[in-house]
């Protein structure tokens, strides 16, 4: 029998007491206290994360945005990860992390520029730290829910800004227009499988606002391999939706919504997109010599690749004596994330990043299979019925936001991007979730208690007083 660890009970093995459960060991009041706290604390830091690195509000504060709160929140969520007692390995993801860093390890003394290499390393690292406290301190799905709502504000708050500033995202990692579109494609199935995991006329429109500005900041961008991405997003929406006819109805809004707010711009950029121009001499001709040259990085180092983030730096030498239209263009990156990963980082790379992707759609089948309704009718290789349980739809918005990405970055260079890895934290956490909470169905729209353990009204009951 594995040990128990003073943050478990022993309801059985596996099963991790809830926040704010005392659990059955005979411990001193002051340590049960503590160790709540620092549950607590890891859990708003990893909030604090989410918020700093992907909301920013520090670039509107001028002076501010030069402190690294990505980074000092990184590092304070792996101390309280380490002090918690709960890491762990037992995930398949967790694991490959590991070989990760071996693979990039290799490339920091070695590769044609070292210093890139190794702030790729440390940035990959830093990103690991937060993805352990999301797996460690997103352990319930009360908690889930409360990141879901600041992850659903944070997006509309970046589609506003997105739009106010005509396409381009808030800055950083996400001032590109191609990026912040990216960026929207993922956050767009959250909001539609909220919509209908929803109750209420006020929840319901809230999500649908959502949808809708995520929508209108993906098409402010002008950006023709995120429009990709976001129809990918549409097509798999439907597909997984629990009522196909009302799924037809949102989405033919949605066509409606954009064909009224688009600008003409926007067609005509998207319908360019397959032009002889732009395939012969535009950005398409341009992407597809790039490409050819990243597979020529490939094919002269099949293994473990040119090294990360090396791609820019060793574009002139495997160039050789081509141009692209009489000029050289060395110094560009791949444009593309699947290129990027086949060039930089070679077999070893593409093994190591497409187990951890498959990973996460067999940690999402179980989660849907093992929590639907028991009498739920069969379609499409999925179940449907109302009010089935709400990490049921979080798993199809998690699946439905990872093939936003891997579509999107078919045409950009967002490997190293936060958005990936966080979402694959997400998606661990979000297994752990249903198998520790397995027999406590939680239907959708239906929050039993706030992450703090405060007890709140289930649906149907009257309010709980809190005198």
């Amino acid at each position: 029998m594995a040990p128990v660890t003073p943050f478990q009970s022993f309801q059985g093995p596996g099963e991790a007491a809830r926040l704010g459960d005392s659990p059955r060991w005979n411990l001193p009041q002051g340590i049960r206290i503590s160790q709540q706290a620092e549950g607590k604390a890891g859990f708003y830091l990893v909030l604090a994360y989410l918020l700093f690195e992907f909301g920013r509000p520090q670039e509107l504060i001028p002076g501010v945005k030069a402190i690294p709160f990505g980074t000092g929140l990184s590092v304070l969520i792996f101390l309280n990860v380490l002090m918690s007692g709960k890491l762990s390995f037992s995930r398949a993801q967790t694991k490959l992390w590991i070989a990760l860093f071996s693979v990039m390890a290799i490339h920091v003394p070695i590769a044609t520029n070292n210093f890139w290499a190794l702030m790729t390393f440390k940035d990959m690292f830093l990103l690991y730290c937060v993805y352990l406290g999301v797996i460690t301190f997103v352990n319930s799905t009360e908690k889930m829910m409360t990141l879901m709502k600041l992850w659903m504000g944070i997006h509309l708050f970046l589609a506003v800004m997105g739009v106010a500033k005509g396409g381009v995202g808030i800055g950083a990692w996400m001032g590109d227009e191609n990026d912040f579109c990216m960026v929207m494609n993922m956050a767009a199935p959250f909001a539609y499988f909220l919509l209908f995991a929803s109750s209420g006329m006020a929840e319901r429109l809230k999500y649908l606002g959502v949808l809708g500005a995520v929508i209108l900041g993906a098409m402010a961008s002008l950006s023709r391999g995120g429009f990709m991405g976001l129809a990918s997003v549409g097509a798999y929406c439907w597909y997984r939706s629990p009522k196909k006819l009302n799924a037809l109805v949102i989405l033919l809004v949605a066509v409606v919504f954009m064909v009224a707010l688009a600008p003409e711009t926007y067609w005509d950029e998207i319908a360019s997109s397959g032009s002889d121009e732009t395939v012969n001499k535009g950005t398409g001709a341009e992407r597809l010599y790039t490409w050819g040259v990243g597979m020529d990085m490939f094919y002269g180092n099949p293994i473990i690749g040119i090294g990360q983030s090396n791609f820019p730096w060793t574009f002139d030498e495997y160039q050789g004596t081509r141009t692209f239209q009489g000029r050289s263009i060395a110094g560009r990156q791949a444009h593309s994330a699947w290129i990027t990963l086949i060039a930089e980082l070679g077999l070893a790379g593409i093994v190591i990043i497409g187990a951890m992707l498959l990973q996460c759609y067999k940690d999402l089948k179980h989660v849907r299979s093992s929590l639907s309704p028991a009498r739920s009718g069969q379609k499409h290789g999925q179940t449907v019925q109302v009010g089935e349980d709400i990490r049921v739809y979080l798993a199809r918005a998690m699946e439905g936001s990872l093939i936003g990405f891997i579509v999107s970055g078919v045409f950009i260079s967002i490997l190293w991007y936060p958005s990936l890895w966080i979402m694959l934290g997400l998606v661990v956490a979000l297994r752990n979730i249903s198998e520790t909470q397995r027999g406590e169905g939680v239907p959708a729209a239906v929050q039993t208690k706030d992450p703090l353990g405060i007890p709140l009204p289930r649906l149907g009951e009257r309010p709980v007083s809190c005198l």
